[in-house]
């Protein structure tokens, strides 16, 4: 296992108002703001702090799915094999929600449901440290 295994490697804001919440994260943190667009349409904003990417947010306004959801951080948490993972996560009665996919630059994720019901997100990150 890498030294990164188990460890939470990002976080992201869904929203409705990303602007409200950039204004907010920017003066209340200290975060400037950087945009990507992301590959399916629409944008994605990735928040630093003294130079370094801590936090993404995205806008969940139209998203399938997404309509009922309220704004809410969702978790990533870094494992080295994330297909390993989301069998893993089937073979102990939880449920893979999204399968494996890759992220060109970022890795490869899974959206997984553990087994009380709360969704998390698996990666396995494109440059995993030593």
């Amino acid at each position: 296992m890498s030294g990164t295994h188990g460890t939470i490697w990002w976080s992201e804001l869904m929203t409705r108002a990303p602007e409200v919440a950039r204004a907010y994260y920017g003066a209340v943190c200290g975060w400037s703001w950087e945009v990507m667009p992301m590959s399916e349409g629409g944008t994605y904003h990735i928040a630093s702090s003294g130079g370094r990417p801590v936090a993404g947010l995205m806008d969940i306004t139209g998203m399938p799915g997404m309509e009922d959801a309220p704004a809410h951080w969702f978790t990533y948490i870094a494992v080295d094999d994330v297909d390993a993972a989301a069998r893993a996560t089937e073979e102990r009665g939880a449920r893979v929600l999204r399968a494996p996919w890759d992220v060109p630059g970022v890795g490869r994720i899974a959206i997984v449901e553990d087994p009380g019901g709360a969704a998390v997100g698996l990666m396995t990150p494109a440059e995993m440290p030593a």
